[in-house]
């Protein structure tokens, strides 16, 4: 089967994960699909593929004879689907020879726009899939499901010589918690590589660095025809927080290693009032510098309206995973080969997010993340091409070539 046969599959499993959810995974229909990959799995001769209480699947392809010494090279994907737009009931619209013009999807009537969307023009003449308008696609990140898949039938097929190859594909990454319980001792490899990006090509190795912080300011609350000098309107104060932040270190004004402030959540009254943010910048001295803002902003409030009046709590969420990836840039360098034996120039862009491979990195897994072909994630906006799923599914097999020697 060719890589998006696979997808095809696979987008039809119901598998969003819940934010909200205080369960590992946090939703089990999770499991279908995690189920439904073992039994690939074996199929394809991972005789040990098996899938864990916590929806975690492992499996081991063994090296071929003469290349038992190599390192164990891992290759990891998420099967969930994130909450941010429907995920069941998913109708794969599939364009062949697109013409790089607009797109209606037929469910909504929607249109996949080349004026908002202008890089569909260089998908002319590919086979184009989409959802239909009611859903998102899914190929975030069961495109890399379906290549990792593919990779391996390949290698099986062919008699292509390779180490030993360890698969993992793990639950909940669309609500920040797909490495949480990943076994890295368990699953054998010495450094892997996640497949979850967009462009075929793409290889990243630096994300951002993150913290959530939560605001809680206390009022004062009299009546307001007798407030003067007497209310501490909470809601005001709140305000006042978020306005001495820097007006352009928003979201929607930064790019590329820009870092930001991102108000999340906003809620309160004259006693009480709350303000959730997520904090990220690429540069570790930035990002310690934009903390340390948030903390002199509340004490300068406590000094002005009382000292409690104003609660700061920051809480470090990931770290970028530049600094563990470093000792081993033999990972990025071979990434370049393999991406440029498949005829494409590699893409190195800094992720504006988190990634499972950060995580794992800091669990002593150095693991940058390769592109799966996909785009407009998230959203009923979501395609991908066959051909970007084939370049994809070529850079892997030419990592399992290089890596099948290095000991």
């Amino acid at each position: 089967m060719r890589a998006y046969e696979r997808l095809l599959n696979y987008v039809k499993v119901y598998t969003t994960s819940d934010p909200v959810s205080d369960t590992h995974p946090t939703t089990a229909r999770q499991f279908d699909l995690a189920r439904m990959l073992v039994k690939e799995l074996q199929d394809l001769g991972l005789a040990d593929a098996h899938v864990d209480e916590h929806c975690y699947v492992y499996a081991t392809l063994p090296a071929t004879p003469g290349h038992e010494a190599a390192k164990g090279l891992g290759f990891i994907a998420h099967m969930d689907t994130s909450p941010d737009a429907p995920g069941e009931n998913v109708k794969p619209q599939i364009h062949e020879n697109y013409d790089g013009g607009d797109v209606v999807l037929p469910g909504t009537g929607a249109v996949l726009s080349t004026k908002q969307f202008p890089f569909l023009a260089k998908l002319k003449g590919q086979t184009l899939i989409t959802t239909d308008g009611t859903t998102l696609l899914g190929a975030d990140d069961k495109a890399g499901v379906a290549e990792i898949m593919t990779m391996l039938e390949i290698l099986q097929k062919e008699n292509r010589p390779h180490g030993k190859i360890c698969v993992g594909f793990t639950p909940d990454e669309e609500v920040g918690q797909g490495a949480d319980l990943f076994d890295v001792e368990h699953f054998g490899a010495a450094y892997a590589y996640t497949v979850d990006g967009d462009e075929a090509g793409e290889i990243s190795y630096e994300n951002f660095n993150a913290a959530a912080a939560f605001v809680t300011v206390h009022g004062f609350s009299v009546h307001p025809g007798s407030a003067k000098n007497a209310m501490k309107n909470a809601q005001n104060i709140a305000i006042e927080f978020h306005n001495a932040l820097p007006y352009y270190d928003r979201p929607e004004y930064t790019e590329n290693r820009e870092g930001f402030y991102h108000l999340c959540s906003m809620e309160g009254d004259v006693t009480g009032a709350k303000l959730g943010y997520i904090v990220r910048d690429h540069s570790a001295e930035s990002f310690t510098a934009r903390k340390k803002t948030m903390r002199h902003i509340a004490k300068l409030l406590n000094e002005k309206y009382g000292e409690g009046t104003v609660e700061l709590e920051l809480k470090d969420s990931y770290f970028s995973m530049l600094e563990k990836i470093k000792p081993h840039f033999h990972l990025v360098e071979n990434a370049r080969a393999a991406i440029r034996k498949a005829g494409l120039e590699p893409l190195e862009t800094p992720i504006r997010g988190g990634t499972d491979g950060a995580t794992l990195s800091y669990m002593g897994l150095p693991c940058p993340n390769l592109g799966t072909g996909g785009f407009n994630y998230h959203g009923p906006c979501e395609g991908i091409t066959v051909e970007a799923m084939d370049k994809a599914t070529e850079i892997l097999l030419n990592l399992a070539d290089i890596y099948k020697d290095v000991q």
